[in-house]
């Protein structure tokens, strides 16, 4: 009798990704457990978590599945121009790759910047610069979500929240979104994002002011102005993408499910339901680079060796069925995904709420202002950027009824 052959390691890539993947998980846990070897590109292998219950084991042992990059054993093996370089950084000071004691120092600097913001002052921001996008296409009587609002509205609020001028908000999202998708253009987003916040922390040492930066400066911690501005980037890019998506995703769900076609003509309560539902089904950040083990081990039944890759599957981890075993579709109040992530490297308290303002606000006032919004295409035809990482939509083509600029 011939021996079962051992499945081949999955490229983390490709059109599966955008078409199906709650199918290709499936498929990669059929076939090989709840830690699933991956090959990203160039050949380049790693373990990808698709279990809740070894997900929660990696976030929660920082010392055994360290953050520290420095760890990995196939530095040898990456090119400088790698292109998902902008994603694994070598020796980045910043604060996703700082461990221990620095990184909750460095955590509690990020997070008491956020707390500071004023929550109606938020929210306010976040209306101005969603009235005006709405603006800008309501007398057409058709838009794309997702060019002419979702892909617009987060960096224009996070910019100004840290300092930066309204004029620099387009610039910011082109390179943010090259940056993130992690294909040609990466490299050249991050060094424009880096220039920017490197300009923005020149400007608030000199003239410092009632926003993010300057409370990020003022920190007594003493931390570089070069450790500053890698946080401010990776606070721009964690804050602006996933909540476009969010409200992307969202939208899609209300304009294509029955359950929410009432809250489209009156009320709000399924906003949040419909945004909690997304953080479970459709999360916009699926795949998160990611861990390094600092000894050999064992994961979810596979040996993992020191210096091995391990990357989060968080949107797998969500519909793992040992934890969802009736696959039902989970609303309300259950918050118990890993969207956020888990952990001392999670997504702070405060970031999460403002990614969660600014994504219910953006919703509220495109139901608000444009009551009879529907969608211009077939549902089954609508497409997903080309990311393993962040699960968003190319496009979100909508009609409604023009009305009048506010």
């Amino acid at each position: 009798m011939s021996p079962v052959p051992t499945p081949a390691p999955v490229p983390l890539g490709g059109p599966r990704f955008q078409t199906d993947p709650a199918a290709l998980y499936r498929e990669m846990r059929r076939d090989h457990g709840a830690v699933v070897p991956v090959v990203l590109d160039g050949d380049i292998p790693a373990f990808l978590v698709l279990g809740y219950r070894e997900l929660h084991q990696v976030t929660g042992d920082p010392q055994l599945f360290s953050r520290d990059s420095d760890l990995w054993n196939q530095w040898e093996r990456i090119p400088d121009d790698w292109p998902l370089l902008p994603m694994i950084g070598r020796k980045q000071p910043s604060i996703l790759y700082t461990v221990g004691e620095r990184h909750r120092e460095r955590a509690a600097m990020i997070s008491d910047a956020l707390e500071a913001v004023d929550p109606f002052e938020l929210r306010s921001h976040a209306e101005k610069f969603a009235d005006e996008l709405i603006d800008a296409v309501c007398a057409k009587g058709e838009t794309d979500i997702i060019a002419d609002y979702a892909s617009l509205l987060p960096v224009r609020v996070l910019a100004t929240l840290y300092g930066f001028s309204d004029e620099q908000g387009p610039g910011l999202v082109t390179a943010l979104n090259d940056m993130i998708n992690g294909r040609e253009g990466a490299l050249e987003g991050q060094r424009h994002l880096a220039t920017s916040m490197g300009q923005l922390l020149a400007d608030r040492k000199e003239t410092p002011a009632d926003d993010v930066v300057s409370r990020m400066l003022a920190d007594p911690s003493g931390f570089t102005d070069e450790e500053i501005a890698q946080d401010l980037m990776v606070m721009m890019a964690a804050g602006h993408q996933p909540t476009a998506d969010w409200i992307g995703n969202s939208l899609r769900l209300m304009l294509t499910d029955d359950r929410f076609a009432a809250s489209l003509f009156g009320g709000r309560h399924s906003v949040a339901e419909a945004m909690n539902e997304v953080l479970w089904e459709d999360t916009p950040t699926q795949n998160v680079a990611g861990r390094w083990a600092s000894r050999d081990t064992q994961l979810g039944g596979r040996r993992i060796r020191t210096g091995d890759l391990v990357l989060l599957g968080l949107q797998g981890a969500n519909s793992d069925p040992q934890v969802r075993t009736d696959s039902s579709a989970l609303t309300g109040g259950n918050n118990a995904h890993f969207s956020f992530g888990h952990g001392e490297h999670r997504c702070p308290f405060p970031a999460q709420e403002v990614a969660e303002v600014i994504a219910r606000t953006g919703i509220e006032v495109v139901l608000d202002r444009l009551p009879d919004i529907d969608l211009a295409v077939p549902a089954e035809s609508l497409t997903r950027r080309p990311s393993p990482w962040l699960r968003g939509l190319n496009e979100l083509p909508v009609t409604f009824t023009p009305v009048p600029v506010l």
